[in-house]
């Protein structure tokens, strides 16, 4: 929970240069809403090696909770889609870590 205990969830995602965040947060009337937070590094163009991270956020109200969901449903449905179709290029499956691996 953060200071302002309206934190109720929080899943880091991280993702090459970029990080991506979901938090399901309360209102003072207990509803729930979630932000969707992208983090990016970005490098100051002086010589001052300072990293600054440029950040885009959305909010998402319960309201808007099942058409957000259909709407990514079937906008990853048709990437699954276009990807067997062979016409783009699939991205390269990740090698998963194993105890026995280890």
């Amino acid at each position: 929970m953060n200071e302002r205990n309206d934190e109720v969830f929080s899943e880091k995602v991280k993702a090459g240069k970029r990080t991506y965040f979901f938090d399901v947060k309360k209102t003072r009337g207990n509803d729930l809403y979630l932000t969707i937070t992208e983090s990016k590094r970005k490098y100051n163009g002086d010589d001052s090696d300072r990293i600054e991270f440029e950040k885009h956020k959305i909010f998402l109200y319960k309201e808007d909770f099942e058409k957000f969901q259909d709407g990514m449903s079937a906008a990853l449905g048709k990437i699954s889609d276009l990807w067997e179709s062979g016409e783009f290029k699939k991205p390269e499956p990740r090698e998963e870590l194993t105890f026995e691996a280890l």
